[in-house]
């Protein structure tokens, strides 16, 4: 899988503000193959400026795994569910990684459609 490619992994962070959203939003994302996995770090705190007033919050963490393909479809479905008015969504391309795990993150965020064409015999 090269870069810039359909199948390309992406590594996506996301913070949530509490586990209970973070597992709902989580589990939503994979159930609609938008993430082959979502990770979850409860107890984080984060600082940060809001309204121009310096902030501090306890948070989850999501560790989110894509693809190139499937990134589009997952901010937008996130930007729905989440609760924030401006969720943090960030990704970077796995640059390397173990070729069987690179594949099954392409595989499970397939969506149903893709998966059917692609298990049919191809005709002439």
């Amino acid at each position: 899988m090269s870069a810039g490619t359909p199948d390309e992994v992406l590594v996506c962070l996301c913070t949530c503000p509490d586990p209970a959203t973070a597992r709902a939003l989580g589990r939503a994302l994979v159930e609609e193959r938008l993430a082959a996995c979502v990770q979850l770090l409860p107890g984080i705190e984060s600082v940060y400026r809001w309204d121009g007033a310096v902030e501090s919050a306890t948070e989850t963490l999501l560790i989110l795994k894509t693809t190139r393909a499937r990134h589009e479809a997952l901010q937008a479905r996130l930007v729905a569910l989440h609760p924030y008015e401006v969720p943090e969504l960030v990704a970077w391309p796995a640059v390397a990684g173990l070729p069987a795990y690179l594949h099954w993150v392409a595989d499970s965020t397939r969506a149903d459609d893709d998966r059917a064409r692609d298990a049919s015999p191809a005709t002439d």
